[in-house]
């Protein structure tokens, strides 16, 4: 067998393997629509506040430095330790999980693609 022919068979492969899960889902969707099918929901309460100058203190960064590192703005930043604006419920839910588990966050958000 060529090198060419094994690298086809294993894009096809692939491709099989990548449609019938598109099948499946489609199947699945179809079957949550008509009601034959009930979704689990999970219902997460984030709170309408939370410190964020005690978040990124915690990390010992500066207001440029944890802006850059978790993606923020560094002007929405200030505004939100300085009590200007509120960050939105799912930047708050974000820095929660930053001021639980930054090395998870760091890991997630880090990690080397392989």
């Amino acid at each position: 067998m060529t090198r060419k022919s094994a690298t086809n068979r294993h894009k096809s492969s692939k491709s099989a393997a990548l449609g019938r899960s598109l099948a499946r889902g489609l199947r699945q969707a179809i079957a949550y629509e008509r009601g034959e099918l009930k979704g689990r929901v999970e219902v997460y309460n984030v709170p309408p506040a939370v410190d964020v100058r005690s978040v990124r203190e915690k990390t010992r960064l500066s207001q440029a430095d944890f802006a850059n590192r978790y993606g923020f703005n560094r002007r929405s930043l200030q505004d939100w330790e300085q009590g200007r604006r509120t960050p939105d419920s799912a930047a708050r839910a974000y820095l929660l999980v930053i001021a639980a588990n930054p090395r998870a966050v760091d890991e997630a958000l880090f990690r080397k693609a392989s």
